[in-house]
């Protein structure tokens, strides 16, 4: 494998994982937004990624939440109903905050890989002018 198929399939797998952050980003921000019971909930969404024919990786659809969410009992919530409750997102934080973590580390690792692809190539240069 040469240098730019390195940094080709390094740059899709940047491209998915700031994608996954973006989107585990939006639905941290939201995990408390709610809405009337006659309204739709904030939908979380989720991406998916899929492999690339010859290396890579793509975002293969961004996958929305349930628009129900879950009802929760909040009496004094300005935007509760005559029965006290409020429309909440289904967004389970702690799953959240792992796949966070998780798509750190795979924009870490695929900046590590941009890296020694780019030093490779720096290196490859200088030996041919030598």
């Amino acid at each position: 494998m040469g240098a730019f198929d390195m940094l080709r399939i390094a740059g899709s797998s940047l491209g998915m994982h700031q994608t996954w952050l973006d989107s585990l980003a939006n639905n941290i921000a939201n995990v408390n937004t709610v809405k009337p019971t006659d309204e739709e909930a904030f939908r979380a969404q989720y991406v998916r990624a899929g492999a690339v024919r010859g290396g890579g990786v793509e975002v293969e659809a961004i996958v929305e939440g349930d628009p129900e969410g879950r009802m929760e009992y909040s009496p004094d919530h300005p935007m509760a109903d005559e029965n006290g409750y409020v429309r909440a997102p289904e967004i389970d934080l702690a799953s959240q905050m792992s796949q966070l973590v998780m798509a750190q580390r795979g924009y870490q690792a695929s900046v590590q890989v941009t890296k020694q692809a780019q030093d490779t190539y720096t290196t490859a240069l200088q030996i041919g002018r030598g």
